[in-house]
């Protein structure tokens, strides 16, 4: 049975991910969009995808069924970075967005990310109605409508365009371009072989920016790696770095909704520093006030600034829609997770990658620094703060629920040789010691696996951390 997550569908490609599948899908998302549509004139609906095996013919597929149905189709040329298209959902006001993507996951993997009206992720209850119609469907016996690609585009239904125009001419809008260009930096770009690939140079092109970018071809298997901006993967990125004497390498992910950096030094500059940064810069040199709003796991030292700032902070479980959610609600000035999704006020709800790593960019530009420089005075005042994450694996797989109500009913007295201060339930369970260190442990809801994060004051402290958090997590669950 096909589920949706907290961000669509994803399946193996030609496994589970199958166009008899997929064309199943888009026609549940066009009965939901045809299910709540008032007005005269036809429904409209956004349609991306990245650079998997396959994914401009699944967006085809995607367009022609709904056609058929009845709701005009704007599908992207060539391949996109998701906030583009999420971008000109709102812009276009249509009734939703369709991106077919896996992210960041391995090349095996594909996706339907479904995105709802107002330029973000789907909520709950909107997928909730697609999967009502997927089982209608499977109990009618019925499939797919589908119109012929040509007839549709004679007919108007489906339009072919660039989602990119629009969307980078409102980020060279958030952005002081000005000031980036003259600071004159040096910059590797790494798409990571991803739908991010030629953006930020494109942006970036009437700039005095010296850019190189790398792993910006076409490539469905990603060179063998996963598509996630984490250090294990971008040591492409680093030797770049290093050989062009570069200021700084930005990577985005497989559909660039994600950022990650390196410094001229080859260090990897993680979400946490990178959210960190920007809250200061938006603050301290563009005198912008707001709330913030982080997830779970994400680093302390955002508590320390907003404290610092008389900011209101909110705190979420994992995921990109709990933050959506809250910018949809409140005057949120940004927005982040540690997984590297980010966004700002005056911009979409989703994580926007190329978004975040032009902010960086500005930092830099206003701080007239080296990267490492500014992130050491960042943590001279807000850390220290080091942070690490791993998973282990289970020898069976329990509900979520049931695991943290064992852990939280075994939870220490001590973790690490410090006193745990108090315990949060909000998305697994998180452990806050006396030192300001703190340890999470998540279990996944899909496979045998905890997800085990901590930060503390040193890489010694963060990696003792994780060695217990994993032995106590196995002990109690096993």
């Amino acid at each position: 049975m096909i589920h949706f997550g907290t961000d669509g569908w994803r399946a193996v490609i030609a496994d589970t991910f199958t166009f008899a599948n997929l064309r199943l899908v888009a026609q549940a998302v066009a009965d939901s969009i045809n299910e709540v549509h008032t007005g005269d004139e036809s429904p409209q609906i956004i349609i991306g995808y990245d650079t998997r095996f396959l994914s401009d013919r699944f967006a085809i597929e995607t367009a022609r069924v709904m056609a058929a149905n009845g709701v005009v189709a704007w599908l992207s040329r060539a391949d996109v970075p998701t906030p583009a298209v999420s971008f000109n959902i709102r812009e276009k006001k249509a009734a939703a967005g369709v991106v077919i993507t896996a992210s960041h996951n391995p090349p095996r993997y594909n996706g339907f990310k479904l995105k709802a009206d107002y330029g973000g992720s789907a909520t709950p209850d909107q997928s909730k109605r697609v999967e009502r119609h997927l089982q209608k469907m499977d109990r009618d016996g019925r499939g797919p409508n589908m119109m012929d690609y040509e007839l549709a585009i004679q007919k108007k239904m489906i339009h072919r365009f660039d989602p990119t125009w629009l969307y980078y001419q409102h980020l060279s809008e958030l952005i002081d371009l000005d000031k980036i260009s003259d600071a004159e930096l040096k910059v590797v770009t790494d798409a990571m072989w991803g739908s991010g690939r030629g953006s930020l140079p494109m942006i970036l092109s009437r700039t005095r920016t010296h850019i190189t970018e790398i792993r910006g071809t076409m490539n469905p298997g990603f060179g063998g790696i996963h598509p996630e901006p984490i250090m294990a993967h971008l040591n492409e990125l680093v030797a770049a770095v290093q050989r062009e004497q570069a200021d700084v390498g930005l990577a985005t992910d497989g559909d660039a909704d994600r950022i990650g950096a390196v410094d001229a030094q080859g260090n990897f500059v993680d979400p946490h520093h990178i959210f960190a940064l920007v809250l200061r810069h938006l603050v301290e040199n563009k005198g912008m006030t707001g709330d913030a709003v982080k997830t779970i796991s994400t680093t302390l030292m955002i508590d320390k600034m907003t404290e610092a700032y008389g900011l209101q902070l909110h705190e979420t479980p994992v995921g990109f829609n709990h933050i959506a959610d809250l910018m949809l609600k409140n005057d949120v000035l940004i927005g982040g997770e540690e997984s590297g999704g980010m966004s700002i006020r005056g911009h979409i709800p989703e994580g926007d990658g190329i978004l975040m790593g032009l902010l960086l960019l500005e930092v830099m530009a206003y701080a007239g620094a080296p990267l490492h420089e500014i992130i050491a005075d960042l943590q001279s005042k807000y850390g220290p703060a080091h942070y690490a994450r791993n998973d282990v694996r289970l020898s069976q797989q329990l509900a979520k629920k049931e695991v943290v109500k064992k852990l939280e009913a075994s939870a220490p007295a001590t973790i690490n040789g410090e006193t745990v201060k108090r315990v949060n339930t909000m998305d697994g369970i998180k452990y806050y010691m006396a030192d300001h260190s703190w340890l999470l442990i998540r279990p996944s809801g899909t496979e045998p696996v905890l997800r085990i994060y901590a930060e503390a004051h040193s890489p010694e402290a963060v990696a003792a951390l994780l060695q217990e958090g994993g032995d106590f997590g196995q002990r109690v669950i096993d």
